[in-house]
């Protein structure tokens, strides 16, 4: 199987061999990886021998599989042009980002809803990544759900839910950019993202 029927498994079709293309063109290693709760995917610039790498988590919806990977690529030609003198998510990133988004804004990939995140997201200066929240939440919406899994800022004030540890939670107020949750069992506070993901507990 070559490059870009791979790729068709995690991107949308017609996004696949624009990707290959750039995989070829920049020599890059690239690897779908296995799901790391703490990013979507991961750039490494040419050390000890080793050239450029991205990853990419493999349990990615085909529309945020194909935004990480362009990001991740953004960071290449970023560092290729500037090495270290340029910031992470800095000006010559985010310049990059949308010239190299821009083909597949032309094939008209995106939904409505994706696409005009990803516009505003480039506009923003105060957006720093692909955190940035309104984009995650419109991506998210194309993730096949599980029973009973919810985001955090869905759950009604002071309803329940369970981490993925089992640990089971209160949903309090809002403080700022995250939502207070009191453990039930030991009642520790902790702070939570509003998209972390986590199984709604029902009343008995």
């Amino acid at each position: 199987m070559d490059k870009t029927e791979i790729l068709k498994q995690y991107l949308p079709d017609a996004a696949a061999p624009v990707i290959a293309k750039w995989i070829d063109y920049f020599q890059c290693e690239f690897k779908v990886s296995r799901n790391r709760g703490t990013k979507f995917g991961d750039y490494r610039s040419p050390f000890d021998g080793k050239g450029h790498r991205i990853s990419v988590n493999y349990n990615l919806n085909a529309y945020a599989f194909l935004v990480t990977t362009v990001h991740e690529f953004a960071h290449l030609y970023t560092w290729d042009q500037h090495q270290h003198k340029a910031k992470p998510h800095g000006t010559e990133w985010k310049s990059n980002f949308k010239r190299m988004m821009k083909p597949f804004f032309d094939l008209e990939i995106f939904p409505p809803d994706i696409k005009r995140a990803i516009s505003n997201y480039l506009d923003n200066p105060a957006a720093s990544s692909c955190s940035d929240l309104t984009l995650f939440r419109a991506l998210k919406n194309y993730d096949v759900k599980e029973a009973l899994v919810i985001s955090v800022e869905k759950i009604p004030a002071n309803g329940l839910f369970k981490w993925k540890d089992g640990r089971v939670f209160r949903r309090e107020e809002l403080l700022r950019k995250r939502y207070r949750c009191v453990e039930v069992s030991t009642n520790r506070v902790y702070l939570f993202n509003p998209v972390a993901e986590v199984e709604l507990v029902k009343a008995s």
